[in-house]
């Protein structure tokens, strides 16, 4: 009698997860890809006061690189059913952490982008909205020494700032 219980319970079981689905992405997006089959990108320029020549390349290049592996949208110039345009609309060094001698022994670089967003399936979520990333160095060391480094974490930082905002749902 015994037996039969737990046959039984194994079988009741067994059922029950066959007819279960576990559904999950490594990508992170919430894409219905029946609908939506494409994006734009339009280039980043830099519109900001300091100007790095290639931050707007590297920065329209990351986050077109981003979209494309990790998602299954295909890149198209002009009109997608999803389109990404903006510009790069700040550059910034600032002093941090000013020392007794009046000097800085940090300085912060920040990068500001502002995006503009159109869902042609899904009109209600566009949006303009601006992103921004920093990170702080030695101001023992000079910019051209650390600017390609920092740029590399800035424009991954808010490249995921804004995948998350324009198809994640996060």
């Amino acid at each position: 009698m015994r037996e039969i219980r737990y046959i039984g319970v194994i079988c009741f079981l067994t059922l029950c997860c066959l007819g279960c689905k576990i559904s999950y992405s490594f990508s992170g997006s919430s894409i219905d890809y029946t609908v939506t089959k494409t994006i734009s990108i339009s280039d980043f320029p830099n519109q900001a006061l300091s100007v790095y020549p290639p931050l707007s390349q590297n920065f329209t290049e990351g986050l077109k690189d981003h979209y494309i592996r990790r998602t299954k949208l295909q890149l198209v110039t002009g009109s997608g059913d999803l389109d990404l345009e903006g510009e790069i609309t700040g550059y910034d060094l600032a002093p941090m952490a000013i020392r007794e001698d009046n000097y800085s022994s940090m300085t912060k670089l920040t990068m500001t982008v502002r995006v503009r967003f159109a869902n042609r399936s899904n009109p209600e979520k566009d949006f303009e909205q601006s992103f921004s990333a920093y990170r702080e160095f030695d101001s023992n060391r000079m910019l051209q020494d650390v600017q390609d480094e920092l740029n590399d974490e800035l424009i991954k930082e808010i490249v995921d700032q804004i995948y998350n905002s324009t198809v994640a749902d996060w």
